[in-house]
């Protein structure tokens, strides 16, 4: 979370009273069967484990604004030229660049995940607990933050112990990592949820495009429907895993989604109270054991002063100044490259799943082998190859022999090359780039699905239509090119120029068809063919992508007619 914004106000009572009993109601409709443990944490067996250490959150579970928003409906939207605004619609009020940062991520969540159904109105909850909407919408016009939202120092003081994992880069600490940005993501997770939200190339967590962008990529990964309760739960605890921040959340989306409007960018209301602004401390119970309950944060008696600094002793150093934390390197800080795995020729059919997947190897300088290392795999180039699920960014811990192996390739309808390049999350070290390669789709095999004749009178049409199958290596080829020709002959496939013939839009005789295209199971039917007055054997060739070919003979010849028997002579019937 960001510093505190100004002086703090303290809540009333009644209002306190108001907000636990709006999140209990919460706690008991929204989140059936979630238990905390001793500090809070949620501790259901729903939650989901993240593969990128979502113990931690995507915040490292930093603190959060805890305000709760007020009980009346923010609807109707203040109109305009009114000079009121309607009880609740301060708050409702979000500033116009966060707002379109929402409403856009949302759009491409629809796009690229159809199946979440991510609301924008959850990246705004979030947004306001996490950063009371960027400190109320002091970005810039291309959304970044006018100055950085820092959280507090994760040093295990009070907080999670998390040691620095991007050297400062994002948060200018290379002892410990903060949470970053108007989205409160900390580096380790940023380094592969990191989006491009607003086009400028850049992956920016302290541009709000960028980090809502990211946001809702992180919470409908896993596959998850965020219009189901279980799973909007499980999503938002994966964010921050404690039940007191899901029941936040959850107040302020449904808040959000009575009614909201867009105010200028710097005016939005500022949050007062923090989840860090209580302590906790042991109580009594009936069992005779004690749990730790939050309570305020004990005050100085009036008129006191502070203690005295004890005097060092001679020759040492000052209290004040420790000498910095020693710590054990991570898995980590011993890796000195990448190294390919083992990995085969990436090539694939459009529309096809990639056969062979990408193997990735961390290791020492000395060439050992380092498990549990985060790898980073990213599609770059011009293609929309993705990974299985949708995503060009994948991250994969390395496993006891050092090696991560990629998500499946998904090959687009984009043909040509491009790279998949791994990285070490959390280091500046080379990385390996991988070539591979989407081809057009392809047929080997052409056969016609009838084996009756093709025959016509002069000047008439063919009844039975020219329908073949087309397969690569036994299976259905579907959407791949085709061209159709009435040729001279088998060693010359230039068009005839007279003979069967197609017709094009206008009626016109043409003899060739180019831009077919085979159905979903591989068919393909030709038009209705026609001959002119010239009878023979004609031949039409019918070639696919891949190479495939199939030769058709046609017939063109005049019917045949029928003579009557002669009649039988006198001396026939009468059998001397």
């Amino acid at each position: 979370m960001a510093a505190h914004f100004g002086r703090r106000l303290r809540k009333g009572a009644a209002t306190t009273a108001v907000a636990a009993a709006a999140v209990a109601a919460l706690s008991a409709s929204q989140a059936p069967g979630v238990t905390v443990d001793d500090q809070g944490r949620q501790a259901s067996s729903d939650s989901t484990p993240s593969p990128e250490d979502a113990t931690d959150g995507a915040t490292g579970n930093s603190p959060y604004y805890t305000d709760l928003p007020p009980l009346n409906s923010p609807n109707p939207s203040p109109g305009t030229g009114t000079g009121q605004a309607t009880p609740g619609t301060a708050e409702a009020g979000i500033p116009a660049t966060v707002l379109d940062a929402y409403k856009k991520a949302e759009a491409a969540l629809r796009e690229k995940k159809p199946g979440c159904n991510l609301p924008w109105q959850l990246l705004a909850a979030i947004g306001k607990v996490e950063s009371g909407q960027a400190r109320g919408g002091r970005v810039s016009a291309d959304g970044t933050t006018l100055s950085p939202i820092l959280g507090p120092q994760l040093d295990g003081n009070g907080f999670a112990a998390i040691l620095d994992t991007d050297d400062g880069a994002y948060d200018g600490n290379s002892t410990y990592d903060h949470a970053v940005g108007p989205m409160q993501f900390i580096p380790s997770t940023w380094e592969w949820a990191a989006r491009d939200g607003n086009g400028d190339g850049r992956e920016d967590p302290n541009n709000i495009y960028d980090a809502a962008l990211a946001a809702g990529h992180y919470l409908c990964r896993f596959g998850w429907d965020l219009s189901d309760q279980r799973d909007l739960n499980k999503a938002i605890l994966s964010y921050n895993n404690s039940t007191e921040y899901l029941n936040t959340v959850l107040s302020w989306l449904e808040y959000y989604r009575k009614g909201t409007h867009e105010i200028p960018d710097g005016t939005g209301t500022l949050p007062e109270d923090r989840s860090d602004d209580t302590i906790v401390r042991p109580s009594p119970t009936t069992s005779g054991t004690s749990s730790p309950k939050p309570g305020p944060k004990p005050e100085k008696p009036a008129g006191s002063s502070p203690s005295p600094k004890p005097t060092p002793p001679p020759g040492t150093g000052s209290p004040s100044t420790p000498p910095p934390p020693t710590t054990t390197p991570t898995p980590t800080d011993t890796v000195d490259h990448l190294e390919d795995a083992g990995t085969a020729q990436l090539t694939a059919m459009a529309g096809d799943a990639f056969s062979k997947r990408i193997s990735t190897r961390a290791e020492t300088d000395a060439g050992k082998a380092v498990a549990k290392v985060r790898i980073r795999f990213t599609i770059v180039g011009d293609t929309d190859t993705t990974f299985t699920g949708g995503e060009s960014v994948a991250t994969v811990v390395t496993n006891s022999t050092g090696v991560a192996v990629a998500p499946a390739l998904q090959a687009g309808e984009q043909t040509g090359a491009f790279a998949v390049q791994a990285t070490v999350v959390g280091r500046t070290i080379p990385g390996v780039a991988y070539k591979a390669t989407v081809t057009e789709r392809a047929a080997d095999t052409l056969v016609r699905t009838s084996d009756k004749a093709l025959t016509c009178t002069p000047g008439g049409e063919f009844a039975e239509p020219v329908e073949v199958r087309a397969t690569y290596n036994g299976v259905a080829a579907d959407k791949v090119a085709a061209t159709a020709t009435l040729i001279k002959s088998a060693d010359d496939p230039t068009a005839n120029d007279k003979g069967p013939y197609f017709k094009d839009a206008d009626g016109k005789a043409i003899r060739t068809l180019s831009g077919l295209t085979t159905d979903a199971n591989g068919l393909l039917k030709l038009p209705q063919l026609y001959a002119d007055d010239t009878a023979g054997t004609f031949l039409l060739r019918i070639t696919t992508a891949g190479g495939a070919t199939l030769t058709v003979e046609l017939t063109v010849a005049a019917a045949e007619t029928t003579s009557p028997s002669p009649s039988p002579t006198p001396s026939e019937t009468s059998g001397t």
